[in-house]
């Protein structure tokens, strides 16, 4: 088996039995905001156009690539299709011409002549632009596992297709907090400090689970080239960045023991053969370390030649005042709020959304979007007025996975964090809606009246005895009450605080709330 890495969670995989390309990201995402680091400017495209399989593990905008899709790869290739319960990713790639597909139920190895692979999809509202995944690939000469940005909840599947000889993981996330809220320069700080240990320190977690004899770092992290954000680059090693590098996250690994850890760039070739792993780089040592050596010289040298690619980006844009924000608004979200009963009652507050000198009201509890009247809202955002004009227009489904991962924009709150209010903005679609409304009335082992099988299955929550875990002298719920991540493998106990550490959520052991939400009674422990 033989590995390409062709940038960012790019992969080009050539074995016995066929060749799978994945990921292939090129053109900037988010309204111009991400560019994968380092560069893969300089790739041979054509060495990876024909491949006999694609894989597009989700919808965001670093993986799939709609752009250089339609340009550069032949739609001869069958389409590897994780089984999502909402066919957005099968009709954009639809859309652009691809007509075979095979569809990876979820945890279930699937034989292509020879070339057995195996899909692990998450399917929740949380995750990714609802949904993501993984693929694991064996061609009976070596396996793989590509888990790019997934964060798969049940390992047990991965696992069983095992041993792994390589394993591709992201260990830098795609987030905006906390470099866009307006916090207080020591919270923040520490804010940014938490996201980057616990980013890394989840990936590794993953590697010790998956146990592969050889590990890559990918995924991550993009790089910011506009000038306005320029400055959210980790250009110092800086310990409160949340978007540390490829060989920050190695010497991390080291410190913690791990030396099966190898550093890839767009051009390195990985072959796995005979139980061993040959790593062969595009350039010298001196040539390949030079974007982490001299990051801010690479970056600056970079971000002026793509400077004109930003600049046409910018003037696609409306001009603030091309729409009546209100109106629109009024028009587009005033039926999602009438239908969704449990999201708003979940949100319970009020938002306010500004760009140039417009404000805009959503109120959840009175189900209504109006223009802003001086009043206070607990929740604040402050966005560029020409993305936010472009998402009305463009009727973009997801602000999560587009507008907010292009730090374009400020934020405030008061209080806890309300993982509802970005649920909602996920769902500014009937179709998506309707899906996150069925997740929430199907969260216990009971379904809900007209929940589909697929939610209820996915969602359902077992609370047999055997469901239960003892961590550091405290019995709970084997399951993360947030998205059912499995505690034995991600929760720890320090004093009488438990955090999942995969998505870093902390409750309160003796009280049961939720320290990230204040939520009360959000999980139920006892002493040992």
């Amino acid at each position: 088996m033989r590995v390409t890495f062709i940038g960012h969670a790019g992969l080009y995989v050539e074995t016995a039995v066929g060749s799978i390309l994945c990921d292939p990201w090129f053109n900037p995402a988010y309204f111009a905001s991400w560019f994968p680091f380092p560069t893969n400017e300089d790739l041979d495209i054509e060495a990876i156009a024909s491949p006999d399989y694609l894989y597009v593990s989700h919808l965001h905008q670093d993986h799939f690539d709609p752009e250089f899709l339609a340009a550069r790869v032949s739609r001869a290739a069958t389409v590897l299709l994780p089984d999502f319960p909402l066919g957005e990713l099968r009709r954009e790639l639809t859309d652009l011409g691809f007509s075979r597909f095979e569809t990876l139920p979820n945890g279930v190895t699937v034989d292509l002549d020879g070339l057995r692979v195996m899909a692990a999809t998450a399917v929740g509202p949380s995750d990714g632009p609802f949904g993501d995944s993984a693929l694991a690939v064996d061609d009976g000469t070596a396996r793989l596992l590509d888990q790019n940005d997934a964060r798969p909840r049940d390992l047990d599947a991965i696992r069983r297709f095992g041993p792994y000889d390589a394993h591709f993981l992201q260990f830098s996330g795609a987030i905006w907090y906390p470099v866009v809220y307006d916090m207080a320069p020591e919270a923040k700080a520490e804010a940014g400090r938490q996201k980057r240990i616990r980013g890394m320190d989840r990936a590794r977690l993953f590697a010790q689970e998956v146990n592969a004899a050889s590990l890559f770092p990918c995924a991550g992290p993009p790089c910011f080239l506009d000038d306005g954000l320029f400055g959210h680059n980790d250009l110092d090693a800086d310990e409160t960045n949340p978007f540390p590098d490829q060989t920050v996250f190695l010497d991390y690994l080291a410190q913690k023991g791990h030396t099966n850890a190898h550093l890839v760039v767009p051009g390195t070739v990985v072959t796995l053969a005979d139980g061993e792993c040959r790593v062969v780089q595009p350039a010298p040592d001196d040539q390949l370390m030079a974007p982490f050596r001299d990051k801010r010289g690479y970056l600056e040298a970079y971000r002026a030649r793509r400077r004109p690619v930003i600049d046409a980006a910018r003037s696609s844009w409306p001009r603030p005042g091309d729409i009546d924000i209100v109106e629109e608004l009024q028009r587009w979200w005033g039926p999602l709020l009438a239908e969704g009963d449990r999201l708003c009652a979940n949100v319970g507050a009020a938002v306010l959304l500004e760009t140039g000198d417009v404000g805009v009201v959503i109120d959840f509890p009175a189900r209504q979007v109006r223009r802003h009247d001086g009043e206070h809202c607990a929740y604040r955002f402050r966005i560029e007025p020409g993305v936010m004009e472009a998402c009305i227009r463009e009727r973009c489904a997801d602000w999560v996975n587009g507008l907010f991962l292009s730090l374009r924009f400020a934020a405030g709150r008061d209080g806890a964090y309300n993982e509802h209010i970005y649920t909602f903005f996920k769902c500014l679609s009937e179709e998506r809606l309707r899906y996150a409304e069925s997740w929430a009335a199907a969260d216990t082992m009971g379904a809900a009246p007209g929940a589909p099988a697929a939610v209820i299955r996915a969602n359902r929550r077992v609370r047999d005895e055997e469901e239960w875990c003892q961590i550091d002298g405290w019995r709970m719920p084997r399951r993360c009450p947030h998205l059912q991540g499995d505690l034995t493998r991600f929760g720890s106990v320090e004093g009488e605080v438990l955090t999942c550490k995969l998505h870093g959520w902390q409750f309160d052991l003796p009280t049961g709330r939720c320290l990230t939400t204040g939520e009360a009674d959000a999980i139920k422990a006892d002493r040992v």
